[in-house]
């Protein structure tokens, strides 16, 4: 299987399910070193949580991340924040409680399947896109990051990694994002700024988490869109 198959070319592995349906064969391929699991998280709310993936997932999932922990798999979950009143806090407090330690934050994010009222656009992404990351798809499709889908750079059935990677397209859309990404100076606005900077407006006093910001797909921060 692919599990195999990247760990004897000594590459690191993390699958990302919603651990509903996890096979015994499954688990023993979970369970080797070098291989880490991620899944999503939405309430402790079995109801709510239905509502949000569309099935009764809740109890599968739940057990799902109590058989990663108890096979010690290195394990990471994602709360996302969806709608309105979520309980997202106590998602959080329920997973510190099952003994998760990697618990990330997220809000959904307007791209693919989470599209809702606008286009994708650059500012749903993290602002490191195509900087040491690139994406690929089943079917070969390359993209400079799996939230940007909408930005194919080439085709690994058509050129290789390093023709794709050193290719015209990847240049156009590095430097597409490159500059959807550079700071912008700003004016003073009192509420954007930390009264111990003073009467000047640099970006040491501007919010840090936005694309321009540390932001990583891993990290605690979200697209600039709140």
């Amino acid at each position: 299987m692919l599990i195999g198959h990247a760990l004897a070319r000594d590459l690191e592995v993390e699958v990302f399910t919603n651990l509903v349906h996890v096979t015994p064969a499954l688990w023993e391929a979970f369970s080797r070193p070098g291989v880490r699991l991620a899944t999503s998280w939405y309430t402790d709310d079995p109801a709510e949580h239905a509502a949000i993936t569309g099935r009764p997932s809740h109890a599968r999932t739940r057990d799902g991340i109590i058989e990663a922990l108890r096979r010690s798999i290195p394990l990471r979950v994602g709360i996302v924040g969806v709608r309105d009143g979520q309980r997202t806090q106590h998602a959080q407090a329920n997973l510190a409680a099952l003994g998760v330690t990697d618990i990330g934050h997220d809000d959904l994010r307007q791209v693919g399947r989470g599209v809702r009222g606008q286009m994708p656009s650059p500012d749903q992404l993290c602002g490191h896109c195509a900087n040491g990351n690139v994406a690929v798809a089943t079917d070969g499709t390359v993209w400079p990051c799996v939230f940007a889908r909408w930005l194919p750079v080439g085709n690994l059935r058509e050129a290789s990694l390093r023709d794709v990677l050193a290719g015209p397209d990847m240049a156009a859309v590095a430097g597409q994002l490159k500059a959807a990404f550079t700071p912008v100076k700003m004016p003073c606005v009192p509420k954007m700024c930390d009264p111990q900077c003073g009467p000047s407006c640099g970006p040491a006093c501007r919010p840090q988490c936005n694309p321009q910001g540390p932001c990583r797909p891993r990290g605690g921060c979200v697209p600039n869109y709140r």
